[in-house]
């Protein structure tokens, strides 16, 4: 059964969704990041991008390309602030799921749930909403297919440059709870959240208190939900979605740039490369920021890691490449 709505707290008065750890929870956190959220969310910088402003330039390019698109439905599901239906963003399955799996998870939603999420609306036109709810199981046809439609006209080919600030902060903050624990990750993930004892408090506008439980905590980094948390509890998966770090980079246009002295010593491509292992990444994530092949960036890194500039470690399937001090050194100095 759908959860049961929640009810804003009167001014003033905090609230907050705790989750209670039992000590095996804490070593099922895991982070993964969701297309189909970005996307849902993305709608609320196209309707108010003076309150996105962050992306802005995407706004610019994508909104002369939506003229024929009718978004009304999705606006109405996606108000431009407070709950949006929980059925559109699911909690992520795996580390990196695809749009195409995300939007088959939205399509077989049942139609009850569907219209009681629709139901928990507020601030949206209600003719919208008495329509969806008349005929969910249509409704829940009809908001699939736009979003499909919205994400190949206005979204799939940006998707690589959010995907690689996503990867990469999901690289940083794993690596920071493999070597501080739950304390030191969530002592700076958001302002809003807190870790005490067995407890992980996040500020919302409404109480919730359960035990973690069943398959552990997901944490999902966003772009477009930027700067605030969002949160999932049952029915669905425990999931906290927080602001990704360097989302005021995503529109940056290029590459990194290579200090002059760096470049003249290592060539162009590969002080970029060096440059841009701030953070650790992949070949993939590199090779879309550097907007090279995989092929040509495996070359250059192989050469990085030769000469003990970089190293590289097998994170489950991936290949994650890290500057090494000397690497940090010749960036440094440069």
């Amino acid at each position: 059964m759908p959860k049961k709505p929640r009810h804003v707290a009167a001014p003033g008065k905090s609230c907050h969704v705790e989750w209670i750890f039992a000590p095996d929870d804490v070593a099922r956190i895991r982070f993964a990041f969701s297309p189909i959220w970005e996307l849902v969310v993305s709608l609320r910088a196209l309707r108010d991008p003076a309150r996105h402003s962050l992306h802005l330039p995407w706004v610019r390019a994508v909104r002369p390309r939506l003229a024929g698109v009718d978004l009304s439905e999705l606006f109405a599901l996606v108000p431009l602030q407070g709950y949006l239906v929980d059925f559109l963003t699911p909690t992520p399955e795996t580390p990196m799921p695809d749009f195409a799996a995300d939007l088959e998870r939205v399509r077989r939603t049942s139609p009850e749930r569907a219209a009681e999420e629709a139901s928990w609306l507020t601030g949206t036109d209600p003719r919208v909403v008495e329509r969806f709810t008349a005929d969910p199981e249509g409704g829940v046809a009809r908001v699939a297919d736009t979003l499909e439609r919205y994400w190949e006209t206005a979204f799939a080919e940006f998707w690589p440059r959010i995907y690689g600030l996503l990867e990469a902060d999901v690289l940083r903050r794993s690596r920071q709870l493999a070597v501080g624990g739950a304390r030191e990750l969530f002592s700076d993930l958001h302002p809003n959240v807190c870790w005490h004892g067995d407890r992980l408090r996040v500020t919302r506008p409404w109480d919730y208190a359960e035990p973690i439980g069943g398959d552990g905590l997901v944490l999902v980094p966003t772009a477009f939900y930027w700067p605030d948390t969002a949160v999932m509890v049952e029915p669905y998966q425990p999931m906290l979605l927080y602001p990704a770090t360097g989302v005021g980079t995503l529109w940056d246009s290029g590459p990194p740039p290579a200090p002059g002295a760096l470049a003249a010593l290592l060539g162009r491509t590969r002080a970029q490369i060096l440059t841009a292992l701030a953070d650790p990444a992949t070949t993939s994530a590199l090779a879309r920021r550097m907007t090279l092949t995989p092929g040509a960036v495996s070359q250059h890194l192989t050469v990085l890691a030769d000469a003990g500039l970089v190293t590289r470690r097998r994170l489950g399937r991936e290949v994650v490449y890290r500057r090494t001090p000397m690497g940090d050194s010749l960036v440094c100095a440069s």
